[in-house]
C-alpha cells in the first residue's frame, strides 16, 4: 500500500508514493492520474465539496471499489478524518485513537516503536477523499434525477400508445426499474402501480403481460394492489404466461404469485390450478434452466403450506418428479424439494406416492447426516412415514441401503433430542423383520462412511 508521509510545509501531511515523499495538492493528483477515477473539474474545497457530508456520501454510494489510499488499514473503510504518524502511515483518527489507548505504541501496518506518538490531520489526502466522493456522489443524483425523470416521461407514454410502441416502453420501464431504486420510487409515487397493473386482464396480449409482469415483481404493492392482481382475469394471464414465457418471465411470474400469497387476505382456491402446479414443475425439471428451479420450488413450498392444495400437487405427479430430482439439487433447492415432500407425505396419497416411487428410500437414506440437520429431519420425517406404512416390505430396503448405519450415526451425532428419538423408533421398526445377529450385521458402518 501507498505510505502517507508528514509535509514539512504548513503541517500539511502529504502522500508520499514510492522512494521520496512529496505534496500532492488536487490539479496534480487528478493530472497524473494517482486517484485513477477522477476527471473532469474538481469539486472540492472552494469547489463546494466541503459543504457535502462525507459520511453520508460514504454511506448512499456504499461503492464496493474505492481508492486504496483512502481504505484505513485497520477498519478497512474509507477514511473521514485521515492522520499520518511518524512513520509515515495514515488511519483514521478514531481507530488509530483507539490502538493507542490499548496500549499500543507501535505503527499498526509496520508494527515499528513509534519515537512520536502525536497525529498530523492529512489534509491533502482529506481533500482527494471528498473530492472523489462528491464527484461520484454529484454524479449519482444527476442520473438519479434523469431516471426519475425517464421513468414518469415512460408512463405518461403508457397512457397514449398501443400495440408495439407499448411493448417498447413496458421494456424500457422494466430494464430502468430493474437497475433504480429511485425509478423504482418514481413509479410508486406517479400511480404507475395501478396503471402497470390495469394492463393484465383477459384480453391482454403475452408480450404486453410478460413486460407489465417484469416491471410489477420489482415494486414494493401494498395490500390494494395485491388484492387488485388477485383477480381471477389476471391470474389466469399470469398462470398462462408462466407455462409459454421465456425463462425470466417465467421466473417473475413465480416471484410475483409469491409476493401475492404473502398478503393476509390471500385464499388458497386461487392457487389451487392444475395449470399452475403443472408450469411450475415445468419450469423446477427444466435443465436447460436452472436458475427457474429455486424460485420454483420456492412458490411450491409456499402453495404446499396451504393443505387444501396438498393433494392436487400430488395428484399431478409432483412426488415422483422431486424425488428424482433429488440428487442433482444444490443444499438450498434440496432442503425446499425435502420440505414439499415431507408437507406431501401427511396424506396418504402422499405416503403411498412416495413408497410407489423406487428412488423414495435410497434418495432419503443417502441424505441423512449429509446436507444439514433440517434435511436429516425431513429425510427422517419422510422415511418414518413410507416405513410405518408398509414396515415388511420397504424396512428391508431400507436397511439394504444402508439405513440402520445411517441412524446410528444420527442417535450418536449432536442433533436434537426429538431428531434422536424418531431416529431410536424407526431403528426399532427396521430390525423387527431381522434376527439379532442379522441386524447387527447390517449396522456396519463401513459401507456408510464410504
Amino acid at each position: 500500500m501507498p505510505m502517507y508521509q508528514p509535509s514539512k510545509r504548513d503541517g500539511v501531511a502529504g502522500f508520499a508514493s514510492g522512494g521520496d515523499a512529496h505534496v500532492l495538492d488536487l490539479d496534480t493528483a487528478v493530472k497524473d492520474g494517482v486517484l485513477g477515477g477522477i476527471g473532469g473539474g474538481v469539486v472540492g474545497a472552494g469547489g463546494g465539496g466541503d459543504k457535502l457530508d462525507l459520511k453520508k456520501m460514504i454511506e448512499e454510494l456504499d461503492l464496493s471499489e474505492v481508492p486504496s489510499v483512502f481504505i484505513c488499514p485497520i477498519s478497512l473503510e474509507p477514511m473521514q478524518d485521515p492522520v499520518t504518524l511518524c512513520t509515515g502511515q495514515t488511519y483514521e483518527r478514531p481507530n488509530i485513537l483507539k490502538w493507542f489507548s490499548l496500549g499500543h505504541l507501535t505503527c499498526p501496518t509496520t508494527m515499528q516503536e513509534l519515537w512520536d506518538d502525536s497525529v498530523t490531520p492529512n489534509r491533502t489526502l482529506y481533500h482527494l477523499i471528498i473530492t472523489w466522493f462528491s464527484q461520484k456522489y454529484l454524479l449519482m443524483k444527476k442520473r438519479s434525477e434523469d431516471v426519475q425523470g425517464r421513468a414518469s416521461e415512460l408512463l405518461e407514454t403508457l397512457k397514449k400508445v398501443k400495440g408495439q410502441a407499448r411493448v417498447q416502453a413496458l421494456k424500457e420501464l422494466q430494464q430502468v426499474v430493474a437497475v433504480h431504486a429511485t425509478a423504482r420510487k418514481t413509479v410508486i409515487e406517479d400511480g404507475g402501480v395501478a396503471a402497470i397493473s390495469s394492463l393484465l386482464g383477459p384480453f391482454t396480449s403475452h408480450a404486453v403481460g410478460a413486460e407489465a409482469i417484469g416491471i410489477l415483481v420489482h415494486l414494493t404493492l401494498d395490500s390494494e394492489s395485491k388484492t387488485n392482481l388477485m383477480q381471477p382475469a389476471k391470474i389466469s394471464l399470469l398462470v398462462d404466461i408462466l407455462n409459454e414465457g421465456s425463462i425470466e418471465t417465467k421466473i417473475s411470474c413465480t416471484k410475483l404469485i409469491e409476493t401475492l400469497m404473502e398478503e393476509k387476505d390471500f385464499r388458497s382456491e386461487i392457487v389451487s390450478s392444475h395449470s399452475l402446479l403443472v408450469g411450475l414443475m415445468r419450469l423446477i425439471k427444466d435443465r436447460r434452466h436452472t436458475n427457474g428451479v429455486l424460485p420454483g420450488l420456492g412458490l411450491l413450498k409456499t402453495i404446499s403450506l396451504h393443505k387444501e392444495v396438498r393433494g392436487l400437487i400430488v395428484r399431478i405427479g409432483a412426488v415422483p418428479q422431486l424425488v428424482n430430482l433429488l440428487p442433482s439439487l444444490d443444499p438450498e433447492c434440496l432442503e425446499l424439494a425435502l420440505f414439499i415432500l415431507d408437507a406431501l407425505s401427511t396424506l396418504p396419497e402422499g405416503i403411498l406416492a412416495l413408497k410407489v416411487c423406487s428412488n423414495t428410500i435410497p434418495n432419503m437414506v443417502r441424505l441423512l447426516m449429509r446436507i444439514s440437520e433440517s434435511c436429516t429431519q425431513y429425510a427422517l420425517s419422510i422415511l418414518w412415514s413410507v416405513c410405518k406404512l408398509a414396515p415388511e416390505e420397504c424396512s428391508p430396503v431400507a436397511v439394504d441401503a444402508g439405513l440402520a448405519a445411517k441412524l446410528l450415526l444420527v442417535i450418536q451425532s449432536g442433533c436434537g433430542p426429538v431428531l434422536k428419538q424418531r431416529s431410536a423408533e424407526l431403528l426399532k421398526l427396521c430390525s423387527l423383520n431381522y434376527t439379532d445377529t442379522l441386524f447387527i450385521s447390517k449396522c456396519k458402518l463401513t459401507r456408510t462412511i464410504q
